[in-house]
């Protein structure tokens, strides 16, 4: 196995005894791993991808997941009383993601389906009397496709068709010009 001599500055040596402790001792398996991870994110960057981090998870139990991807589009709907936001990646390696995150969704029983009485009712007006309240807690969601029409139930209709009819699911992330 060849060696390699790595000279470090008196002001990176905390940081260098820090990655060697996390990688259980072997200083060179931390630098290998984060050099995989910037060449990897460094030529995706080069070519027109960026890192996206979304959230995933129910209610307040989220975590974060990373990839390197370039955003398609993003719609939004309203539906009940929770707010949907749909957004649709291609990744590096050509594959789609779809991330969606729903809200929160509360009800109350302060006011009832007939609108014409709630505005009659004095105690609803004023908001005395007996009231109930609750949510359920939002989520988000990641799913990986290998194409774009393997998201086509999965997304609102208006958005598949806007998605699939602007060819952008083919397109390269950035085009070079020679001009």
């Amino acid at each position: 196995m060849p060696n390699k001599t790595i000279y470090v500055s008196d002001d990176d040596l905390e940081l260098y005894q820090r990655a060697q402790e996390l990688a259980g001792g072997n200083l060179s398996a931390a630098i290998a791993a984060a050099l995989r991870r910037y060449v990897e994110i460094e030529e995706g960057r080069q070519v027109g991808y960026d890192e996206i981090t979304v959230s995933v998870g129910h209610g307040g139990v989220r975590r974060k997941q990373r990839f390197s991807g370039v955003l398609l589009g993003e719609w939004d709907r309203m539906s009940g009383s929770r707010m949907e936001r749909y957004r649709v990646y291609r990744t590096q390696r050509g594959r789609f993601v779809l991330h969606m995150d729903r809200s929160a969704e509360w009800a109350s029983s302060a006011s009832s389906d007939n609108w014409i009485r709630d505005l009659l009712d004095w105690r609803t007006m004023l908001g005395v009397g007996e009231q109930s309240w609750g949510f359920v807690p939002g989520e988000a969601t990641l799913e990986v496709a290998d194409s774009i029409e393997a998201l086509r139930d999965k997304i609102p209709a208006e958005f598949y068709e806007r998605l699939a009819g602007t060819g952008a699911a083919q397109q390269p992330a950035v085009e070079d010009l020679d001009i």
